[in-house]
């Protein structure tokens, strides 16, 4: 671990930044001279367009520029925005629709795109747009999951996107029809909206050549190359930048078609534009989360051995194919389909809809923590079911030590793991022998405690290569310059003081370079939980490329053999010579022999393979059955992040984790009406937790190194919502069980526990 990382629990250096009001954040750096833009969208949820007039708003005041899809499709614009194609169980290519950066023709869901205003003021666009003639011939929306009703797509006339499938579908029913027991759940895993702290925002700028986009995104390659694609453009013609980022978490990744029309508008006019969402809009369409149902189904033996597991899942796509809204709830699902339990036989089956609704892609992880929360659902049904307790039913089938690495049926590889050494820590961490009697403290209050098991895996997803090119500056500064982006993790933090561990090059010294494409020629961005475990894998790479020069030149200077000469994270040593040099004082040394090539180092390295961080989420709630309020009061985690690089950073994440998980389970609630009109689209009628709806989250780290990376390193950036879902809604479950209550779905409102309370009493009498 020495080597590697000292494993210090470092306060944030960019939180000074932050806090004084120094960010700058995209609203902040757009030119001053930019002209506003403003996105006129549908108010109808479906519908055939029958009049779009724009001419009224273009001569408005202040207005340089109104258009529609027609006018970008007259210009050669390619209007389609991506997004990855499945193919179906039948060996057939999934639906793949056209999803036009404006609407052409129809519209499709409340808050699409339809023409975009340009003018000197942010309010001379926005009141122009009300001038805008714009009718449609309505349509019934669709808004459910499910085949048949008003189509969609053309290409999907029963509205089903794709019929998907992984597993040994046979050998599974097998196993289910000579079980000694089976058991089934069906579990809701309700949508919700992003909101981060920072809407979406951009600003581009045209040369009459060059073409620069500024967004706050998750990495700047994926939007450079949409843009090449959509102008027609020459790589070297465009340059993407991302400066601070206040909040992503996997939805600013993608395209969205706001960063097109605004770069279309800067090409038009020669002028640099600029658009920031408002938070109404950003709720109108940015992409959702989650919103699918699954009927969960685990096979057991007689010594209750889990012999198969069966999953069928309808998911929403929204109204389009997202950037990444097919592979979400199925390949991505699958990556962790059986968790940490040693089954072979599995089968899943996945669905997809196109509705009237905004698309659905990545958010607080991508498929796992949804896979995770179905599973470990069924697993606490089955644990009643079975008569067994549920801590021993996952002991029973943990996958075990000796069994790694650990091939997993949908081809995973678990590299390390001792899943019941943390189950039990996480026991003793949380004092689950107390519980019975807090349960019984509570009872004689009136008051129901139920108390939550989650044991979850995570795969870290995305690009396993990465880069990292560190510049030595004259005036002793060292820039690290590298491909993934902040949204608020900390990465200046990391990747400084794991520079500064390898090198002896002090943190204060060192300065994070992100988000450029003209300074970084590539890499993978933001997403997955990737970007601490491959970024230092880099960083190690581009370390050991500059010892080897500065070892080299050294030889010369120091008058020893290269062979002789070692680095000790800290200095250049040799025998028999008297100079000690660091990383910073070489560089100076090769500075004045005019050695420039020694002064900046580049390496590219890829990780061998995936981590899969892991580890248990004990949760305990309290239900006033009077008022339906649940009250999350006790919330213990133990993790295996493998070796930490900053302890401190990583309770971090997995206190922001846990905290939206306890969010989606208790509080955030979607609604759309039948119409498609979004009712929730105001923190009025969106609630998410505050600090008092949040008890103390205790963390522990019970490390496993990895053995897929030299670090010993697995990533923590989901992690918590991963573990919290289930833990969360097993105890809300567990404390309304002996009232009778056998179905109980997210979101647990006051309202819905109340029903749900209201209705076994009425069932009593």
């Amino acid at each position: 671990m020495e080597k590697f990382g000292k494993s210090q629990p470092i306060k944030r250096v960019e939180d000074v930044r932050f806090l004084t009001g120094a960010g700058r954040y995209v609203d902040d750096i757009a030119p001053k001279d930019a002209l506003h833009a403003f996105v006129f969208r549908s108010s109808v949820a479906h519908g055939v367009i029958t009049e779009l007039d724009v001419s009224d708003a273009a001569a408005a005041e202040g207005v340089h520029l109104v258009f529609t899809c027609a006018d970008m499709e007259e210009a050669g614009v390619n209007i389609a925005i991506g997004g990855a194609i499945l193919k179906n169980r039948d060996g057939s290519d999934a639906a793949s629709p056209l999803r036009p950066m404006l609407a052409k023709d129809k519209v499709r869901f409340v808050g699409e795109p339809v023409a975009m205003v340009v003018a000197e003021t942010y309010e001379q666009a926005r009141d122009a747009a009300e001038l805008i003639m714009f009718d449609v011939d309505e349509l019934p929306a669709n808004i459910a999951m499910a085949r048949g009703g008003e189509t969609v797509h053309a290409e999907a006339t029963d509205n089903c996107a794709f019929d998907w499938g992984m597993g040994d579908e046979q050998a599974t029913d097998a196993a289910f029809k000579s079980a000694a027991k089976t058991v089934a759940l069906e579990v809701g895993d309700n949508r919700i909206i992003v909101n981060s702290i920072e809407p979406r925002g951009c600003f581009a700028e045209w040369d009459g050549t060059r073409l620069h986009l500024a967004n706050n995104g998750q990495g700047v390659w994926v939007h450079k190359g949409n843009l090449v694609k959509a102008f027609g453009l020459d790589e070297s013609a465009v340059r993407v930048t991302n400066p601070d980022t206040g909040g992503a978490f996997g939805m600013k990744a993608m395209a969205y078609p706001e960063y097109f029309l605004v770069s279309h508008a800067a090409r038009v006019l020669g002028k640099p534009v600029r658009w920031m969402s408002e938070r109404t809009e950003a709720m109108l369409s940015d992409n959702g989360g989650r919103d699918l149902v699954s009927v969960a189904e685990l096979a057991f033996d007689e010594n209750n051995k889990i012999t198969a597991y069966r999953v069928r899942t309808k998911c929403n796509l929204g109204a389009y194919n997202s950037q990444f809204g097919q592979p979400i709830q199925t390949t991505l699902f699958s990556r962790v389909l059986m968790g940490v339990y040693d089954v072979q036989n599995t089968w899943l089956q996945v669905e997809g809809y196109y509705t009237n609704t905004v698309q659905v892609d990545a958010y607080r992880g991508a498929g796992r923590p949804e896979a995770i929360y179905v599973l470990e659902r069924v697993m606490d049904r089955a644990a009643r079911e079975l008569g067994v307790d549920p801590w021993e039913l996952r002991r029973i089938n943990f996958i075990k030590p000796d069994q790694f690495p650990y091939a997993t049926a949908t081809g995973e590889t678990y590299d390390v793991g001792d899943f019941n050494k943390v189950l039990t820590r996480g026991a003793s961490q949380a004092d689950a022998a107390g519980f019975a009697a807090r349960r019984d403290a509570d009872a004689a209050k009136g008051l129901l405690r139920g108390q939550g098991v989650c044991y979850y895996i995570e795969s870290i997803l995305g690009d396993p290569s990465e880069g990292a090119k560190v510049n030595f500056l004259e005036d002793g500064t060292v820039e690290i310059l590298v491909g993934t982006q902040s949204g608020g993790q900390g990465h200046e933090t990391v990747y400084a003081k794991f520079l500064s561990d390898q090198t002896g090059i002090p943190l204060e010294n060192i300065r994070v370079i992100q988000g450029d494409s003209d300074l970084i020629a590539q890499g993978g961005g933001t997403g997955g939980s990737r970007s601490v475990t491959t970024q230092n894998n880099a960083t190690l790479a581009t370390v050991s490329k500059m010892v080897d020069a500065f070892t080299a030149f050294l030889s010369e200077e120091m008058g020893v053999p290269a062979t002789e000469i070692s680095f000790d994270d800290e200095r250049f040593r040799a025998e028999g010579s008297n100079l000690t040099p660091t990383m910073l004082e070489v560089a100076d040394m090769a500075r004045e022999k005019g050695r420039e090539d020694l002064l900046t180092h580049h390496e590219r390295a890829t990780l061998p393979a995936r981590s899969f961080p892991n580890g248990v989420h004990v949760c305990e709630v309290v239900i006033d059955p009077e008022t339906g309020i649940v009250t999350t009061d006790r919330y213990t985690v133990v993790d295996d992040f493998g070796n930490l690089i900053n302890p401190l950073l990583a309770e971090g994440q997995v206190h922001g984790g846990v905290v939206q998980g306890i969010g989606q389970a208790l509080q955030e609630r979607v609604v759309y009406d039948e119409d498609g009109q979004l009712l929730t689209a105001s923190f009025m009628d969106y609630a998410m937790p505050r600090a008092m709806d949040v008890p103390y989250i205790s963390f522990t780290s019970e490390p496993v190194p990895s053995t897929a990376n030299i670090m010993g390193m697995k990533g923590c950036g989901e992690a918590g919502t991963v573990g919290a879902l289930a833990a969360v809604s097993n105890a809300v479950q567990d404390a309304l069980w002996d009232h009778g209550i056998r179905q109980a779905d997210m979101p647990f409102t006051p309202h819905k526990v109340w029903e749900l309370l209201q209705g076994e009493a009425i069932a009593a009498e």
